[in-house]
Order: structure tokens, then C-alpha cells, then sequence
């Protein structure tokens, strides 16, 4: 998908625009919010570097759940001040700081779209007192980096997802759905806590291995067992974020990826794409269908309800920790679960 275009997308949710769109078709023009979007942007950020100081951040992640073990506080008593843009690697962060940091993520409503959010004064604040601030990156949260810049500083380090993984603009952002890039990440926050504060690297290395041996373990098994009983199943989905995890799953997505593109950046898709789908659901060529609950539009909710007459089994994800207060993990578990239960509904398996 293009980076470019989510950059600059208008300031409507992707929840906002289908209801919209449900009710009536917008006579607003594309190109008429998108400069309102670029110019407010370019206000705020500028008024929040103003209004930025460097005071302790916001109240921790509400889903910082601790590892069974490794968890107990030592060394130093040092706190790291770390600052997420989402709440799906603050979880993360949370839980692998534990008792030697306080992780306050940006986005952790679940109706909030994350490609369209503006940053407040608060966020600006909590950015410039953050010692580590970690950003997903690939044109998914360029607020994050407008924030980061309005607010520098020399001692903080700073974790882009896409960079690390090696995803360059333009290419699928949704890095949390990829089991292995999900490893990635634990990885590098382990290794970037214990250069922000080495006096306590013994402590985040215990967290570490009881975070993905023991918190993980249930998430990880899921993943073994569908790659091992469903691989190659062919699926249909609803935008790209099922792209990801459809490919650690190994399963075989039909879904054209420009419908997948489409739906996710909030552009309409093609006739022809909509029509190879509605295909592909008539002659059951497709086992399952997943899709964004937070993000149903008409085509999609029109191709869920081709899918259920045709007695194609439906199961859902969403782009943030839903509930808001889910661990990670919990989040993760409930998804792969439902996938599971579809294929085997689908399979017989």
C-alpha cells in the first residue's frame, strides 16, 4: 500500500467515512479535506513543540500484564520513561520493562483510527519527557514522527518497527500481525531497555525469556498448530491488515491485493476487484473470510454477508488491542482462536 497516500488521508476515521458512506455518498471532495487534513497538521505539530516541556509521561499502559517470572524488581531502581504510539507495542513494552519502566501508549481507544490521528499537547509532553519512544513507521503513524521531530532530544532513543523489520514506505505497515516480526520487536526492546539502563540488564533478559517461553507460549503454540494443519488453505479477506498473519499462519490469500490496499487506505476499490471476489465466494474458492471488524464499509459487509449465505465460515480481527485494556497477547489468542475454529469448521479438520 502506498505510504504516500496514508500520509496524507483526510482527518475522518476509516469507522467515520463507512458509516458516512452507508448513509449517503459524501459530496465533500477527496481532495478538498485532504489539504484541510495537510494544513491543520502542520498547525498542530507546530503548536505542540511550543507547548511541549519535559514532564513525567501519562499514567502506564493499562495492559502491561507481567511475565510468570523474571519479575521481580532489582538493581538500580531505575525507571525508563518510554512512550508508544499504539497500544499493541506498548503491551509489548510494558511487559518486558516490567517494574523498571512506565510505558504510556498514544493510541488505546479502539474506535480511534490510527492512520488519521492528531497528536494533543499531552501526547507532546509525554514525547519529550520519553527516554525510548517506539513508533511503528511505514507511513502508518507519520503523526508519530511530526511529534518526534517538534520534540527532539539526544537522549532518547528511538525504535521504528518498519526499519527494523525492513519494510520501506510503501509496503504493508500492519508489522504486529507478523509473528516473526513480533519476535523482532521483543528482541530489540529487550536489547534497547539494557543500553538505556545496563545496571538492570540481568532483570529485562529474565523478562525476556519469560515473556516468549511462558506469557507467549499459548500464542505461539496457536501459531504452530495452524501453520501445521491448515497450510495453504486458501482464505479471502478484507484488507491488508490480514496479510501479515495470513502469512506467518501459511495460508494462501485470493483476496487481490489492490481490493486488500484499497479498503485499507479508505480508497474505493475496482468493479473488477469487487467482482473476482464475489467469484471467488460463489464457487467457494475460498475456505474462510477474515476481516476488520472496526473498519466493515459496505463492500466489505456486502462481501461477510455473500460469505455466510454461501456458508463460508466469517471471523474477525481488529487493528488495536480490543478490548482497550487486552494484553497483547490475550488480543493475539482470541484472533488466532477464531481462525482456527473457521478453518476447522471449513475443513473438517
Amino acid at each position: 500500500m502506498s505510504a504516500a497516500r496514508r500520509t496524507d488521508r483526510p482527518a475522518i476515521s476509516r469507522a467515520a467515512r463507512a458509516a458516512l458512506s452507508r448513509a449517503s455518498h459524501a459530496t465533500t471532495s477527496r481532495a478538498a479535506r485532504r489539504t484541510t487534513r495537510v494544513g491543520l497538521g502542520a498547525v498542530t505539530v507546530a503548536a505542540l513543540a511550543v507547548t511541549a516541556t519535559a514532564c513525567a509521561t501519562s499514567s502506564p499502559n493499562a495492559s502491561s500484564g507481567s511475565p510468570s517470572s523474571g519479575s521481580s524488581s532489582s538493581g538500580s531502581g531505575k525507571v525508563v520513561q518510554v512512550v508508544a504510539a499504539e497500544n499493541f507495542w506498548g503491551s509489548i513494552a510494558a511487559q518486558l520493562g516490567g517494574d523498571h519502566a512506565k510505558v504510556t501508549s498514544i493510541i488505546t481507544n479502539p474506535a480511534t483510527d490510527p492512520h488519521d490521528y492528531e497528536p494533543t499537547a499531552a501526547d507532546a509532553r509525554t514525547v519529550a519527557g520519553a527516554q525510548f519512544a517506539i513508533v511503528n513507521g511505514i507511513g502508518y503513524d507519520a503523526w508519530s514522527d511530526k511529534l518526534l521531530s517538534a520534540n527532539p532530544s539526544g537522549d532518547r532513543t528511538e525504535l521504528k518497527v518498519g526499519d527494523l523489520v525492513g519494510i520501506k514506505p510503501g509496503g504493508n505497515p500492519h508489522r504486529w500481525y507478523s509473528p516473526t516480526n513480533v519476535h523482532q520487536v521483543i528482541e530489540r526492546i529487550t536489547a534497547d531497555y539494557k543500553k538505556i539502563d545496563p545496571a538492570d540488564a540481568a532483570y529485562f533478559d529474565a523478562r525476556k525469556t519469560a515473556f516468549e517461553n511462558t506469557t507467549l507460549a499459548p500464542y505461539n503454540q496457536l501459531i504452530d498448530q495452524i501453520k501445521a494443519k491448515y497450510a495453504g488453505t486458501p482464505i479471502g479477506a478484507s484488507e491488508s491488515i490480514v496479510t501479515p498473519l495470513a502469512e506467518g499462519l501459511g495460508l494462501k490469500m485470493l483476496t487481490p491485493e489492490s481490493f486488500l490496499d484499497a479498503i485499507s487506505e479508505g480508497s474505493d476499490p475496482t468493479a473488477h476487484d469487487k467482482a473476482e471476489i464475489d467469484q471467488q465466494i460463489k464457487s467457494k474458492q475460498i475456505k474462510i473470510y477474515v476481516y476488520n471488524s472496526q473498519n466493515s464499509t459496505p463492500d466489505v459487509q456486502a462481501q461477510v454477508d455473500e460469505a455466510k449465505a454461501a456458508g463460508i465460515p466469517v471471523t474477525t480481527v481488529t487493528e488495536t488491542l480490543t478490548p482497550a485494556g487486552a494484553s497483547f497477547q490475550d488480543w493475539q489468542v482470541r484472533e488466532l482462536k477464531g481462525i482456527e475454529q473457521a478453518l476447522a469448521k471449513a475443513t473438517g479438520k
